[in-house]
């Protein structure tokens, strides 16, 4: 369940996983990466709480497709 302080919505992060359908070990190493490095907000447990905003931002990254060296030769060919 969501949390709301000063009118401002969080989700905790087994929330953020279940919205976007990643695991709790893809969010924290993405985490480690730098994709959402503005979450600085945690209720009392310490847990982290991410904003809508910054739920957008990782839901992009699980749309981002990389290619690499070889398989763009392999796509050209």
């Amino acid at each position: 369940m969501p949390v709301v302080v000063n009118d401002q919505t969080y989700y905790r992060t087994a929330e953020v996983c279940r919205m976007i359908g990643i695991s709790r070990n893809t969010l924290f190493r993405w985490l480690r990466e730098g994709i959402a490095s503005d979450v600085e907000y945690r209720d009392w447990r310490g847990w982290r709480l991410f904003t809508a905003h910054q739920v957008e931002t990782i839901r992009r990254k699980t749309n981002h497709v990389t290619v690499t060296a070889g398989e763009a030769h392999e796509a050209a060919t």
